[in-house]
């Protein structure tokens, strides 16, 4: 893309402080503001979306979809065939704050996915990210940044805070047994739910890879635009897969090395 080389360098400059690190360690999520300001998600949001439409697969109509395809569009690894998408997915100032929160000295990607939830898509039901991770590791984060404003009404990601203490909670892919199942453990655990009234395009939570999560469906006229980039701690290493989306994951984004092995391919680079 010819823009590339006038996109804004998204240097670390946005600091983390002991409380904020705190607060993330002790609820396995944390709302920050304003990560990228005004001017650098007018520029950023363009070429994400652009790069989102060529590369959606998904033409089914909203009827035609189970609840996992009502939820979203998910459109992942972006970066690898854009250009200008990645200098966003591997920007320093991202990767330094999910190093922050985490307490790790450096960080790796293991892959970023734009989920743009549709005007009257169906809710995101109760899952953990980790269920699809062969992963041997607890400090993985995701990234969600709206690119533009959104409110609850839009699909709001909502946390049961504190409930990364559980792990690895069995085969529950993001379904209607996973809302049914992990919705009622949310309720007899007494997690508290954290849900932002309203995102600014630049915004972004951070929640750990087995924090439970949700979102509402998207009840208004726009599309609720988000990126997301998953990051996981230097040294850690590739773990026998659970289940069949974790054979998947770990053939797609882990490129088959060998378990027990460093996670360090092509793919998963240092940031």
């Amino acid at each position: 893309m010819s823009q590339v080389s006038t996109l804004p360098k998204l240097d670390p400059t946005y600091a983390i402080s002991a409380q904020q690190q705190a607060e993330y360690q002790k609820n396995g999520h944390i709302l920050l503001r304003n990560i990228l300001s005004e001017e650098e998600m007018t520029v950023y949001r363009e070429v994400i979306v652009d790069a989102a439409d060529r590369f959606n697969t998904e033409k089914r109509k909203m009827e035609e979809r189970d609840t996992y395809g009502k939820a979203f569009l998910q459109i992942m690894n972006l970066w690898e065939v854009d250009e200008a998408v990645r200098h966003y997915t591997l920007a320093k100032r991202f990767a330094h704050i999910a190093a922050e929160l985490m307490g790790v000295e450096r960080v790796r990607l293991y892959h970023d996915q734009a989920l743009f939830k549709e005007p009257l898509g169906g809710h995101t039901p109760w899952h953990q990210d980790q269920y699809y991770w062969p992963i041997d590791t607890d400090n993985t984060v995701t990234m969600w940044m709206p690119l533009v404003d959104i409110t609850v009404e839009m699909g709001m990601l909502t946390f049961a805070s504190g409930s990364k203490e559980l792990g690895f909670l069995g085969n529950l892919a993001i379904s209607d047994d996973s809302e049914e199942l992990l919705g009622n453990l949310v309720k007899e655990n007494g997690y508290p739910i954290s849900q932002p009234a309203t995102m600014k395009a630049g915004d972004a939570t951070f929640h750990a890879g087995w924090t439970l999560h949700s979102a509402p469906g998207n009840n208004s006229a726009t599309m609720r635009e988000v990126m997301t980039v998953i990051f996981l701690a230097d040294g850690c290493s590739v773990a026998q897969p659970k289940n069949k989306h974790q054979e998947a994951d770990h053939q797609r984004w882990l490129m088959s090395k060998p378990v027990g092995s460093l996670i360090d391919s092509p793919l998963n680079p240092v940031i």
